[in-house]
């Protein structure tokens, strides 16, 4: 016990878990030496790597214990490993324990709406509100941030039906619904109810800017920063708030200058503002003036906020900048956040493709998940994804195999794995998981795709290759990967001139090495050799590691240099 202790003491997650469970060891009752056991297993499945086994164990110690800490260490950490049916359990014990903690109810009714179980969601979220000294509408507005956290359709439902019997006269009601909305992408209902929170309350700033980023999102971007500029212009001691809103506004429209213009003005006026020096610094590295944004990023870490924020870029500039040492060591540090998990990844990436060191980059990814716990499962993933880009694949298959098991309803990690059945030359799994995975998320633009591509790259059975890229390209017109595969499965069948015009709009949007060779060789086949020996040097200019371009100058032009 010691020595596990002393192996993750820097994860405080376990730390009072462990205690507990020393305290159970000492213990002459029989049920508390069962529930001491199965700590001691959860603790062993935790060194082992095996997640799913800790977290149910945790869940059985905290149903054979007495003890609400062994609930509540149980529930966050089947809540942070994303084990939805485990968390709801421990959640249940938790509260049977302390019926009236309200954190063992927020716990709940989240996992719940996580999961789609909204009716109940509804009905322990409408609990909270009603529980405390503080206004129901103001428990509903705390309690916003939390539910915006899950998916946004049942978020959306969800606030709607908690925020109707506050409408009547509460601006706080009308705003959590319409921010929540708003998320789910509900932009009439986000513009009617912002309003109406205006109506109720004409001098909150924070509702007015609502309305005013609904009205971006809904296409008018014009009117949404006239608006905006009105609220600073009408004012003659402007919040720097709407200031930041302007800025955003103008980012989003491309208009970097004018937004770095507010920007400025802000941080004239309240030097302190940490979130202005943060906006500043991203304009900077949007407009790739790399030495100003190093600057920037670096005086906001050391002001100590937006630390993951300032890591993750001047980490990124180290990147661009062919830094080594230096990015490897930034992204390291990123910790938490949005931006932890593609940081650690590109840490372990640089370390085993760039440093050459590969043993040394899964060794980074699997401390990582002992320091980190909530983001374990997305590095097994991570593990499974340089396995297969070097090469191992029975190894990248363990990690796959290990990463369904834990997110069975993750469609990246099934098709990743299809993916994976592929490189491996398994054609007829890889079919069959394309397959699976289609019947799982039948309206899934990136599902049918893949299956789509897969088939009219790999097979004969083009006439169901079109088929399902079509349907892909109805729930998503504009992306380029799908168009992309429009242009090649019509190539495939004899198509040329069709499957030119979807390439050539397809490369425009992303000039990537694949298009590019699908194009080559559509215009070859067309007899277009000019223009397809031009549009090939291009490319092999930019990309000249692609093994598609040198296998497409191999086939169709052998006798060029």
């Amino acid at each position: 016990m010691h020595q596990f202790r002393k192996q993750i003491a820097a994860c405080t997650m376990f730390a009072a878990l462990v205690l507990t469970s020393t305290s159970f060891a000492q213990s002459e009752d029989e049920d508390k030496n069962t529930a001491s056991d199965h700590l001691l297993q959860a603790e062993i499945a935790l060194h082992a790597d095996d997640y799913i086994e800790a977290v149910r164990e945790y869940r059985t110690a905290a149903e054979l214990s007495d003890s609400t800490e062994i609930a509540r260490q149980a529930t966050r950490l089947a809540f942070d490993l994303g084990f939805d049916d485990e968390a709801r359990l421990a959640a249940q014990r938790w509260r049977e324990l302390d019926p009236d903690s309200d954190e063992a109810l927020v716990h709940l009714a989240q996992i719940q709406l996580r999961s789609g179980d909204l009716r109940n969601a509804k009905r322990n979220f409408a609990k909270l509100i009603e529980r405390g000294d503080q206004p129901a509408d103001k428990r509903l507005f705390t309690l916003m941030t939390i539910i915006s956290q899950e998916d946004s359709k049942h978020a959306d439902e969800v606030m709607r039906s908690l925020a109707k019997p506050y409408f009547g006269d509460s601006a706080l009601a009308h705003y959590a619904a319409a921010a929540v909305a708003l998320q789910a992408s509900e932009l009439e209902y986000a513009l009617e109810h912002s309003q109406i929170a205006i109506e109720l309350d004409p001098d909150w700033l924070k509702a007015k800017l609502l309305y005013a980023r609904a009205m971006l999102l809904s296409g008018d971007s014009d009117k949404a920063t006239e608006y905006t500029a009105r609220i600073i212009g009408d004012d003659p001691d402007p919040d720097p708030d709407a200031r930041m809103e302007l800025a955003l506004m103008y980012m989003t429209a491309g208009r970097d200058d004018d937004a770095l213009s507010q920007v400025n003005q802000v941080l004239l006026e309240r030097p302190s503002r940490t979130d202005a020096l943060r906006m500043m610094a991203i304009i900077n590295f949007r407009q790739n003036n790399l030495d100003a944004a190093w600057d920037d990023f670096e005086d906001l870490l050391a002001s100590g906020d937006f630390t993951a924020d300032a890591l993750f870029y001047l980490a990124r500039i180290a990147d661009y900048r062919g830094e080594v040492d230096r990015a490897i060591r930034l992204y390291s540090q990123v910790m938490g956040g949005k931006n932890a998990v593609p940081s650690q990844r590109r840490a372990s990436a640089l370390t085993a493709f760039q440093k050459e060191d590969p043993e040394a980059a899964l060794e980074r990814l699997d401390k990582f998940a002992k320091e980190r716990p909530r983001y374990a499962v997305d590095m097994v993933l991570a593990k499974a994804q340089i396995l297969s880009s070097l090469g191992r694949y029975s190894e990248a298959l363990d990690q796959y195999d290990k990463a369904i098991e834990y997110r069975p309803d993750d469609e990246a990690v099934a098709l990743g794995r299809a993916e994976l059945m592929l490189r491996m030359g398994n054609l007829d799994d890889a079919i069959s998981a394309y397959r699976a995975a289609a019947k799982r998320w039948p309206d899934s633009s990136m599902t049918l795709n893949a299956l789509g591509y897969t088939l009219a790259d790999r097979t004969e059975e083009y006439r169901e290759a079109e088929k399902l890229i079509r349907k892909a390209l109805k729930y998503d017109p504009e992306s380029p990967a799908i168009i992309d595969s429009l242009g090649w499965v019509l190539f495939k069948r004899g198509k040329y001139e069709d499957a030119r015009e979807q390439l050539e709009i397809a490369y425009k949007q992303f000039p990537d090495p694949e298009v590019a060779a699908h194009l080559v060789e559509v215009l070859a086949a067309l007899e277009r050799q000019d223009e397809a020996l031009e549009l090939l040097a291009a490319a092999e200019l930019k990309n000249p590691d692609s093994g598609l371009l040198k296998d497409a100058r191999e086939r169709l032009f052998p006798e060029t240099p």
